[in-house]
């Protein structure tokens, strides 16, 4: 099989043939079809989480099973399905047994603790993976299996909203603001400051009003998602919230958040953090993306321009979402 690996951090991933990987009891071996390039994979390659090396990063996987592995059930070969960033869990831990897996102590991650989507193949518990909906094609699925799973999480832990604030409208946000907006819900939408075509696109999908992360919004919010790993955002949007209003930090990565006044904080308002996913969150979310109409916007690249990917992604130029093509 073709991968990307990465090798040690801060290095550009490099191309490697292996033997196609074989699978154990319980898994799937995945013919790649697309693979999103997601701000995680970025954070694996700068070194800003520091997972196993060498590792071939990805884990917005959608392909077809090749071959299935012993006691593997309500799956089968020529079947599509899609492989997200929760790759396992020990099912034994407090967090598991409390239906938190998402918290799980012992977990595999994919394209971060087992190898990933940014290959020709990839194996995959199949317990992990999931049917998607068939109204929607291999290249614009892919980014809902993090940008849309793990957003879909931190969304709902926003609670019930009626003016919800989305900082860093990349990926994850054009897909969730669809959503929002179908739910009745109004959308202001934080761009890097300047960023005139991002707010357009943004106002394109629904968004009531748009910005610069630096400026005041319309009226205050009930909750605000932050995208962005800027920990300074913090702070800004615990001004512009509501009394009893949420800020949701929804990245793996975030850069220190700077010291702010107690007032800001004051009136019962509240930071939280999302971590990971869990197999319930991606089955609600899938079936309500088909319902709720969401398109993603994606720009396809080859396999090999991987690392143009991540470069591309770093420097903020994408609109929506990368995937690779193998």
């Amino acid at each position: 099989m073709r991968a990307m690996q990465l090798d040690a951090p801060g290095r550009p991933l490099r191309p490697v043939s292996r033997p196609k990987p074989e699978p154990g009891p319980g898994e799937v071996r995945v013919a790649v079809a697309a693979c999103g390039v997601c701000r995680t994979d970025l954070h694996v390659a700068d070194g800003d989480i520091r997972g196993s090396l060498p590792i071939i990063p990805g884990h917005e996987i959608v392909g077809r099973i090749e071959k299935v592995g012993v006691g593997v059930s309500g799956f089968k070969v020529g079947q599509r399905v899609g492989i997200p960033w929760l790759g396992k869990t020990c099912g034994t831990c407090p967090y598991c047994v409390s239906r938190r897996e998402n918290l799980c102590d012992a977990p595999l991650f994919t394209g971060f603790t087992r190898d990933g989507g940014f290959a020709s193949h990839c194996i995959a518990d199949a317990r992990y993976c999931f049917h998607l909906p068939g109204s929607i094609d291999d290249i614009h699925a892919a980014p809902l299996l993090c940008a849309g799973l793990i957003g879909y999480r931190a969304y709902r832990m926003a609670g019930e909203a009626s003016v919800l604030g989305l900082y860093g409208f990349g990926a994850a946000a054009h897909i969730l603001a669809q959503l929002a907006v179908w739910e009745g819900r109004r959308i202001f939408a934080f761009t890097r400051d300047g960023d005139h075509a991002g707010q357009e696109f943004a106002r394109g999908l629904g968004c009531v009003w748009a910005g610069g992360s630096a400026e005041t919004p319309p009226e205050p919010m009930d909750a605000a998602i932050i995208f962005a790993p800027v920990g300074g955002l913090v702070p800004l949007a615990l001004r512009h919230v509501r009394k009893g209003g949420r800020v949701v930090c929804a990245g793996i990565h975030m850069s220190d958040i700077p010291a702010f006044p107690y007032a800001d904080l004051w009136g019962e308002r509240a930071i939280l953090s999302v971590a990971n996913l869990t197999r319930s969150d991606g089955a609600e979310f899938l079936t309500l993306a088909e319902r709720a109409g969401i398109r993603t916007s994606v720009t396809a690249m080859p396999l090999v321009e991987a690392n143009k990917a991540l470069d591309r992604l770093r420097s903020g130029e994408v609109e929506g979402a990368i995937v690779l093509v193998p």
